[in-house]
């Protein structure tokens, strides 16, 4: 029997109890009813999906949203069970990993006690921020304590392998406070820690609040009017930290991490050994990934494609007894070996540990050199990059100006910079 190839599969609950005023991702509140009827479509979806099953081994599962945890308990389950039924899980459990994300103020310890029932061994808590008025600001809905009996309870439960998420950069937020968050959550010792500074994206309150003026406010903005009224007033006199505080934060992040030994795997991701989160490396490292779900992204094969965005439609497309899977799946890409390439390192590069030089010549059967030569010489030149012979990685003058390093291996009209 040949060796199966790896999946990760990430599945998407749009639902959350209240949109966040930073958050631009695909989810919001929505009626039971339609929670009801999403489920048994993503419950069919998987079905639909045997016929990759065939092919995969699956090691990493990712349920995401949103707030998975916002729903019942029992949905997850029936979740688990027909992905069980479907797929291929690896022989090793131990070696699986399955993480669900969790917002602190809609879990209980019964929904937690579940969880680990059905066979999820790792979660992600969105925390943010231990203090609870830049919680508010935020948009959050729980408080810190709330994250704490959270915490505690899993930890009670069995589960030994938890992040947590954090954000620098709110409004307001100062040095002192925010080193006070990283104090007090290194002390819980969980095993991985994302920290991202905020981004003030398009189509959400905040970039009304602190972005570009727009003539016209977006769907998005208009549908959560009465909050944005509430986060202008929550927010009077709060301005967004300086770019010189957001960088002292950043540095702080780096250095008390390390001292607490959380080392930096990612761009954004700190991890104890052996913790790393091996579903977001898939991602990074081009492994096989089935998104399931509104939205969701998928690279299969090296095929790139994205699940319908429209709430109605996807249940629709997904509840038929035969989904149709090419009206369910959008910007359908068959990426070329230029695709490939310029892929394979600009979310390789995301981990510190770089690009394997090696692998990308048994890959593209070519030396990495006749491909990206000038752009190496120019981007070491300039001490944005490093390269030992194996491995290419960014400096840490690299990770500050990340996207620019990651836009000069774009290869353009099919010819390389040579």
């Amino acid at each position: 029997m040949k060796n199966k190839k790896e999946l990760a599969i990430y599945v998407h609950i749009p639902f959350c109890m209240e949109k966040c005023f930073y958050c631009d991702f695909l989810s919001g509140p929505f009626p039971k009813q339609t929670q009801e009827r999403y489920l048994k479509a993503v419950l069919n979806e998987i079905r639909s999906y045997k016929f990759y099953a065939k092919e995969y081994q699956v090691k990493t599962i990712f349920i995401g949203g949103g707030t998975p945890s916002s729903i019942n308990a029992i949905g997850i389950e029936r979740i688990m069970q027909e992905l069980s039924q479907v797929f291929e899980f690896d022989v090793d459990k131990d070696l699986m990993e399955i993480t669900i994300e969790i917002n602190p103020g809609s879990v209980t310890e019964e929904k937690l006690k579940q969880y680990y029932a059905c066979g999820i061994n790792r979660i992600s808590f969105g925390l943010q921020s231990t203090n609870n008025e830049e919680l508010k600001r935020l948009g959050r809905i729980h408080t810190y304590e709330r994250f704490l009996e959270n915490y505690h309870a899993a930890r009670s439960i069995g589960f030994d392998n938890i992040n947590v998420d954090l954000i620098s950069s709110i409004p307001g937020q100062s040095k002192e406070s925010y080193y006070e968050t990283l104090e007090r959550v290194i002390a819980l010792r969980p095993e991985h820690i994302s920290a991202y500074s905020l981004i003030i994206e398009e189509g959400t309150p905040y970039f009304k609040l602190y972005g570009e003026e727009t003539e016209e406010e977006t769907q998005t903005q208009q549908v959560n009017l009465t909050r944005l009224k509430e986060a202008c007033e929550r927010n009077v006199g709060y301005e967004l930290p300086s770019e010189e505080e957001d960088r002292t934060m950043y540095e702080m992040t780096k250095k008390i991490m390390h001292e607490h030994g959380y080392e930096r795997y990612e761009i954004s991701n700190y991890a104890r050994s052996g913790y790393e989160c091996k579903h977001n490396k898939a991602y990074w490292t081009r492994k096989d990934y089935l998104g399931i779900g509104l939205g969701s992204a998928s690279l299969m094969e090296n095929t790139r494609f994205t699940n319908v965005t429209d709430m109605e439609e996807y249940i629709r497309i997904a509840s038929n007894k035969e989904v149709k899977l090419e009206e369910l799946h959008t910007d359908v890409t068959m990426l070329n070996k230029q695709d490939q390439m310029e892929e394979f390192m600009f979310l390789g590069l995301r981990l510190m540990r770089g690009v394997n030089t090696n692998i990308f010549e048994q890959e593209f059967n070519q030396p990495i050199q006749v491909v990206y030569g000038n752009v190496l010489e120019k981007l070491i030149e300039e001490e944005l990059l490093t390269w030992d012979g194996c491995f290419v990685k960014l400096t840490d003058r690299g990770i500050d100006i990340s996207n620019y390093v990651f836009s000069e291996f774009l290869l353009e009209d099919n010819e390389n910079k040579n």
